[in-house]
Formats: C-alpha cells, sequence, structure tokens
C-alpha cells in the first residue's frame, strides 16, 4: 500500500543513512520499523515470543536438566 506521512528532516535523514547502511530501500526500512514498533506495542505478540521461548527452553535433555537440578542443589546461596 502507498501511503504519504510527514517527519521531521532529522528523522528523514538519519532513516536514509541508516537504509543505506543496511542495503535497505526506504520502504523496506519503513515497513520494518513500523512492525518492530507495533510489535512492542501488543501484548499479545510479546506473550507469545515468550511462550516461544520457555517452550524451547523446555525440550530439555532429561541428562541435562538432572546434572542442571544435582549442580543448582549443591550451590551455595
Amino acid at each position: 500500500m502507498k501511503t504519504a506521512i510527514s517527519i521531521p528532516d532529522d528523522v528523514f535523514e538519519d532513516a536514509e543513512r541508516l537504509a543505506r547502511r543496511l542495503g535497505h530501500s526506504r520502504s523496506q526500512l519503513y515497513s520494518r520499523a513500523i512492525r518492530e514498533f507495533v510489535a512492542r506495542h501488543e501484548p499479545e505478540h510479546v506473550t507469545a515470543v515468550l511462550d516461544a521461548v520457555v517452550s524451547d527452553e523446555a525440550k530439555v535433555d532429561p541428562f541435562v536438566a538432572h546434572a542442571g537440578r544435582r549442580v543448582f542443589e549443591q550451590t551455595e546461596w
């Protein structure tokens, strides 16, 4: 979708430099920035990402889990 927006000149120049450095088009840079901003402000998305991380961590080899627990239990706090 095409759209027209107004942004301060300094923000535009910073974005142009970043797009060149990353090898992205202006549209790619703005799309990525908006996508990340929206994701950070949607609690459900954050929860889904954290759930995925925890789910991956839950798939620990039983031997490693047992060894980790033993080390934890023997550690003096």
